[in-house]
C-alpha cells in the first residue's frame, strides 16, 4: 500500500514538472512578459511555459540553452520595465527600442555582467541611471536616447572602458560631464549627448577620443566657457556639433575645428571668429552677457567710415526708393483688383447658395466656376449606389439628414471642395468632397479611410462618417469654428482690422500642435506620418485650441482619378470661412506670398519617396518660426530670396536684437523673452537641414510641457 502511494506521488510530481518545465531563463522572460500591460496580438504568442527552453521564442537567441540575445524592437510593448531581465546571466545583447516601456531603469539589470549592447531608445523610461551601470565592463553599445531620464550622467560610466557607442540624446540629464570621460572612454566611436540640460565647461581631455567617427554631438545643452583648442586634435573626419549652448570666446582655428561650418556653432551668441560672421573684438568687449540675441549688438563693430559712404550714396538710394515705391504701387493696385474680383465671384456663389440644401449645392454649373466643377450631376444621381458609413457611432448621422441640410461653400483645394453644413437640429459639420474614382477601388478606399477614422485626439480633427459611390466621395468631420492658423497669423484678403494672438495663446497652440503630432507619430494605432503639415490645415477651435486636419488625405487623393500624382504634397491653401462677428480674432490683410507650401517641406522630401516622421518635425519647426515672427516661410531681401530658417540664422549671426525677429504684435509680451527664446531654439532644432539632427515630437512635447 505504501509503495502504491509513493508511486502515485512520483507520478504527480513528474506531471507537475512536465506542465511547468521551462528553465530559469524562460521564467525570467515570462516574468518580463507578465509585467507588460499590452502588446500586439501574436507578437509574444509562442512564449509558452510548457517549452523546456525559451530558445525558440520570438526575439530570443540562445547558446547552450542560455539566452544571449533578446531583440524585440518597435513592437508597441507597453508596461513597466521588469527587473527580471537581470536574471539572464549570459545575455549579451538587449534591444527593446521604440516601444512604450516606462518606469525607472532597474539596477538588477546590471547583474547581467556579460551585456555588450543595451539599446532602450524611444521608450518612456525615467528617473536616474543607476551607478551600477559601471559593472558592465564588456559594454560596447549603450543607447538610452529619446526617453525621460534625468539627474546627472553617472560617474561610473567611465568604468565601461570598452564603450564604442554612447547615445544619451533627447533626455533630461543635467549637471556636468563625468570626470575622465575623455581619458577613460578612448574606444568611443560615437558620442551623442544632445538635447539635454547638461552644463559646465567642455572637458579638455575629450581630445583623447581619437577613435571617434562621424559625429561628436553636444548640441542643445547649456555648456559654457570657451571651446578647448584641444578639440582640434580629434580626427578631421569627425563632425563636431556644439550648436545651441552658452559657449563664449573665440573659436579655435586648428585641426578638426577649422573644417567645421557655421552650423556647428550657431546658437552660441558669445562665440566669435571664423566660421561665424561675428568678429572677435580687439579689446575687451563692453558687455559679457547676452541672451539668444544681444539687443545692443547692432551698434557694435561698425567702422568710422560708414557715415561717409552713406552720404556719398544717398542720391542713389533716393532714386532706388522712388522706383521701388512705383513698383509697390503697381503691385498694390493689382492686388486690390484681384481681391475685388474674388469678392464679386464669391458674392455670386453666396447669393446662389445661401439657404440651399446640400443636394441643390451640387447642381452648380460652370457659370459658378469659382469653385464648382464643370458638368456636375445632382448628388442624388451620383449617389444612386452608395456606401454611407458612420465612423463615430456616438453621432446620429445618415445621408438623408445630410441632403436636407443647408450648405455653405468654404473653399477648394487640389484634394476637393469643402462645405460647411448645418443640419436641421443645428449641428454644424464640415464636408469635404473628393474627386471621382473607380468602383473597383472601394475596398482600398475603405481601408485607408477607416485607418484615419481610428485616430482620436483632442488636437486632431475627428472624422465622423464617410460616403462612397462611383462618382462621389464625401468625408464628414466636426466643424471647427475659428478658421485656420494661417489666417490667425497673417489674416485674409478683404479684412482690414486685425486682433493679434498673444504669446500665451500662441504657446497654447504650439503645445497642442506638438501633442497632436506626437500622437500621430507615437501613440496612434499605427505610427503614421502626416506629410503635408502647414498653417492652412491647422484649424482653431472655440478657445483657439489647434486641430490638425487633412491627415491621410494625400493617400485618399491618390485613390481618385482626377487627382494628380503629386497632390498629396501640393495641397493649395484652403479658404476657410470668415470667423463669426463675435469672434475676438478678426483678420487683417494677408501677404501676397500665401502660396508658399513648398517651404514647409523638409529638404529631403523631394528626393525620398517614402514619407518620414522627420518631415513633420521639419514642417512643425517652420510653422513655429512663422508664428513667432509673423513672416511667410520665405523672404525676399532685395534681389536675394531665402527661406525663413535662413533668415533667422542670418539674423542671429548678425546679432540682431530679439525684437527684430518677433511679430511686432508680441511687443506687449516682451517680459516673456526667456520663454520665447526657448521655443525659438526648439523650432530651429526641428527645422535642421539634416533629418537625423531633428528631435522627435515626443521630446518636443516633453520640453514644451516644462514651459508655463
Amino acid at each position: 500500500m505504501v509503495l502504491q502511494v509513493l508511486y502515485l506521488v512520483f507520478l504527480v510530481c513528474n506531471s507537475l514538472a512536465f506542465i511547468s518545465c521551462v528553465n530559469e531563463e524562460g521564467l525570467a522572460l515570462l516574468s518580463f512578459k507578465e509585467s507588460l500591460t499590452k502588446y500586439p496580438e501574436g507578437s509574444l504568442s509562442n512564449w509558452n511555459s510548457s517549452d523546456q527552453t525559451p530558445c525558440s521564442w520570438t526575439g530570443v537567441t540562445c547558446r547552450q540553452d542560455k539566452v544571449v540575445s533578446l531583440s524585440i524592437p518597435s513592437r508597441n510593448l507597453y508596461g513597466i520595465f521588469s527587473p527580471a531581465l537581470g536574471n539572464l546571466s549570459a545575455i549579451r545583447h538587449l534591444n527593446l527600442r521604440s516601444n512604450e516601456l516606462f518606469g525607472s531603469l532597474p539596477y538588477e539589470l546590471f547583474n547581467a555582467k556579460e551585456l555588450q549592447s543595451l539599446v532602450l531608445s524611444g521608450n518612456s523610461l525615467s528617473g536616474s541611471v543607476p551607478a551600477e551601470i559601471g559593472k558592465l565592463s564588456y559594454l560596447q553599445i549603450l543607447d538610452l536616447s529619446q526617453n525621460s531620464f534625468n539627474g546627472s550622467i553617472p560617474s561610473s560610466i567611465v568604468q565601461c572602458k570598452r564603450l564604442k557607442m554612447l547615445v544619451f540624446g533627447e533626455n533630461h540629464f543635467s549637471g556636468s560631464l563625468p570626470d575622465g570621460i575623455g581619458t577613460s572612454l578612448v574606444s568611443l566611436q560615437k558620442l551623442n549627448i544632445s538635447f539635454n540640460n547638461l552644463s559646465g565647461s567642455i572637458p579638455k581631455d575629450m581630445s583623447n577620443l581619437s577613435s571617434l567617427r562621424a559625429t561628436l554631438d553636444m548640441s542643445h545643452n547649456f555648456f559654457n566657457g570657451s571651446i578647448p583648442a584641444s578639440l582640434g586634435a580629434l580626427p578631421e573626419t569627425v563632425y563636431i556639433d556644439l550648436s545651441y549652448n552658452n559657449l563664449s570666446g573665440p573659436i579655435p582655428q586648428n585641426g578638426a575645428l577649422i573644417n567645421l561650418g557655421p552650423t556647428a556653432f550657431v546658437g552660441n551668441p558669445l562665440l566669435c571668429g571664423l566660421p561665424s560672421k561675428i568678429s572677435c573684438p580687439s579689446s575687451s568687449p563692453g558687455s559679457n552677457s547676452l541672451s539668444l540675441i544681444d539687443n545692443q549688438s547692432q551698434n557694435t563693430g561698425r567702422s568710422s567710415g560708414t557715415n561717409g559712404k552713406h552720404s556719398n550714396s544717398s542720391s542713389g538710394i533716393f532714386v532706388i526708393t522712388v522706383i521701388a515705391g512705383v513698383m509697390i504701387g503697381i503691385c498694390i493696385a493689382g492686388l486690390l483688383f484681384s481681391n475685388w474680383y474674388k469678392k464679386v465671384c464669391a458674392c455670386k456663389v453666396s447669393e446662389h447658395f445661401v439657404g440651399c440644401n446640400f443636394e441643390q449645392k451640387f447642381m452648380a454649373r460652370k457659370d459658378f466656376s469659382c469653385f464648382a466643377k464643370d458638368g456636375l450631376e445632382t448628388l442624388s444621381e451620383n449617389l444612386e449606389h452608395y456606401h454611407f458609413v458612420q465612423v463615430d457611432l456616438q453621432v446620429n448621422l445618415d445621408l438623408e439628414k445630410l441632403l436636407k441640410a443647408s450648405a455653405f461653400l468654404l473653399g477648394k483645394s487640389g484634394i476637393g471642395i469643402v462645405y460647411k453644413v448645418v443640419l436641421e437640429d443645428g449641428r454644424t459639420l464640415a464636408v469635404r468632397r473628393l474627386g471621382d474614382g473607380g468602383s473597383q477601388r472601394f475596398r482600398e478606399f475603405q481601408t485607408a479611410i477607416e485607418a484615419i477614422g481610428k485616430i482620436r485626439h483632442q488636437n486632431i480633427v475627428t472624422l465622423l462618417a464617410y460616403c462612397w459611390s462611383v462618382d462621389e466621395k464625401l468625408l464628414i468631420y466636426d466643424y471647427i469654428p475659428n478658421g485656420d492658423l494661417a489666417s490667425a497669423i497673417h489674416g485674409k484678403s478683404g479684412m482690414v482690422s486685425f486682433t493679434p494672438l498673444s504669446w500665451p495663446v500662441r504657446l497654447r497652440i504650439i503645445k497642442g500642435l506638438a501633442k497632436g503630432l506626437a500622437y500621430i507619430h507615437e501613440f496612434s494605432p499605427r505610427k503614421y506620418v502626416h506629410g503635408n503639415l502647414r498653417p492652412s490645415n491647422i484649424l482653431l477651435g472655440q478657445d483657439m485650441e489647434p486641430h490638425i486636419s487633412d491627415f491621410g488625405l494625400g493617400r485618399l487623393a491618390n485613390l481618385t482619378e482626377e487627382s494628380s500624382s503629386s497632390s498629396s504634397f501640393q495641397l493649395e491653401q484652403i479658404m476657410t470661412e470668415t470667423p463669426p462677428q463675435n469672434s475676438p480674432y478678426v483678420q487683417r490683410v494677408a501677404s501676397s506670398l500665401a502660396a508658399a507650401g513648398a517651404f514647409y517641406k523638409a529638404p529631403e522630401a523631394s528626393k525620398v519617396t517614402k514619407p518620414s516622421q522627420k518631415w513633420d518635425v521639419y514642417s512643425f519647426g517652420v510653422i513655429i518660426l512663422e508664428m513667432i515672427s509673423a513672416k511667410m516661410p520665405f523672404k525676399r531681401i532685395g534681389s536675394l530670396e531665402m527661406d525663413l530658417i535662413q533668415w533667422f540664422q542670418l539674423s542671429i549671426d548678425e546679432r540682431k536684437p530679439l525684437v527684430d525677429l518677433l511679430d511686432p504684435f508680441l511687443a506687449p509680451d516682451v517680459d516673456m523673452e526667456e520663454e520665447i527664446v526657448a521655443v525659438l531654439k526648439m523650432a530651429l532644432a526641428c527645422a535642421h537641414k539634416a533629418p537625423e539632427r531633428r528631435p522627435s515630437m515626443r521630446f518636443v512635447c516633453d520640453n514644451l510641457a516644462r514651459l508655463a
